[in-house]
């Protein structure tokens, strides 16, 4: 089987990459990707000579690129990680967000539809809105759509065009809706590594608001094996929301990196709130749980740890970013 896979160099996009070359040997992967700020060819060194391995660069909203690499790669499924992520960026610039989330999506759908190839879609929790904090409630699949930040207005937008194209069109199309993940090679612009690496250089954690937000954390390995169920045995026109069973408050995160790190709390920079800013998500995975048979495997504990042994063993990748 041969994959597309949009977005290969981002953090996500290069786990799956990796991922699926281990454990699909016999497969082969076209990595195609725009190089943005948080693109990086260096995620993927381990898989750069592999021969079942290649990269284009390029935009996922040039639609005769798209069609011209899905041509002569004859691609069977479309895994489609592609998108601008930073809800602070989109604050800023929403309009590089529905270029590339939006349109994007649209111009890969299109072209998927006349060739009448398999489409997987990532897609985030955010699109659900927020919960309250004192909630015992969880986003399914069948949580209403009620986005609050023009990143997750964009992604609202290309889940709406992946099921308007299964229902229209029955493009063979299946999504994601994922909590937040973290692990290696996740831009240092996130919350995770962020404070982690802040940590390693002695500098102060920025927590907006009073830290209480709280958000369901997911190891990515466990993500990528929920994709490959998904794609292998997913029920084609359906919904499949993935969540690591771990809620933490912002504050608790930056108060176990502190006692990792063998700091205090003066290291906790409180800084205003961000815009909008939702206060709790929190998923419900009892359908891929029981339709798929997965669960997430890294416990908390352990994925920090590896995630904390990563940063510090990969300095040299971090610190030209953070440049």
């Amino acid at each position: 089987m041969k994959l597309l896979v949009t977005g290969g160099a981002g953090f996500i996009g290069s786990n799956f990459i990796l991922y699926w070359l281990k454990y699909h040997s016999q497969d082969s992967i076209v990595n195609l990707d725009l190089l943005t700020y948080a693109g990086n060819l260096k995620n993927l060194r381990g898989v750069e000579r592999n021969k079942n391995y290649q990269f284009v660069r390029g935009d996922v909203a040039d639609s005769e690129l798209v069609k011209a690499v899905l041509d002569q790669e004859k691609v069977d499924v479309i895994v489609h990680f592609a998108a601008e992520s930073h809800v602070d960026r989109s604050i800023e610039n929403s309009g590089v967000f529905v270029r590339t989330n939006v349109l994007g999506t649209q111009v890969l759908l299109e072209a998927a539809r006349q060739r009448k190839i398999r489409f997987h879609h990532i897609s985030t929790d955010e699109v659900f809105g927020s919960l309250a904090l004192n909630s015992s409630k969880k986003f399914d699949e069948n949580a209403p759509y009620d986005p609050r930040s023009p990143y997750s207005a964009s992604k609202a937008g290309s889940d709406h065009l992946v099921r308007a194209y299964f229902h229209t069109h029955g493009l063979p199309a299946t999504i994601t809706n994922c909590s937040n993940n973290y692990g290696p090679y996740q831009y240092p612009e996130k919350l995770i590594p962020l404070f982690i690496t802040n940590l390693f250089e002695d500098k102060k954690v920025p927590l907006y608001g009073d830290g209480l937000n709280v958000r369901d954390w997911l190891y990515v390995e466990d993500h990528c094996r929920a994709i490959d169920l998904v794609i292998e045995k997913g029920k084609i026109g359906e919904t499949y929301c993935v969540g690591g069973d771990s809620e933490k408050s912002n504050l608790e995160i930056a108060s176990f990196l502190l006692k990792k790190a063998d700091k205090d709390k003066k290291y906790i920079q409180f800084i205003e709130d961000r815009k909008g800013h939702d206060r709790r998500y929190a998923i419900d995975a009892t359908k891929i749980k029981k339709e798929l048979g997965w669960k997430p495997t890294v416990s908390f504990a352990e994925g920090i740890n590896k995630t904390i042994d990563w940063y510090w063993k990969n300095q040299e990748w971090w610190k030209e970013l953070k440049k």
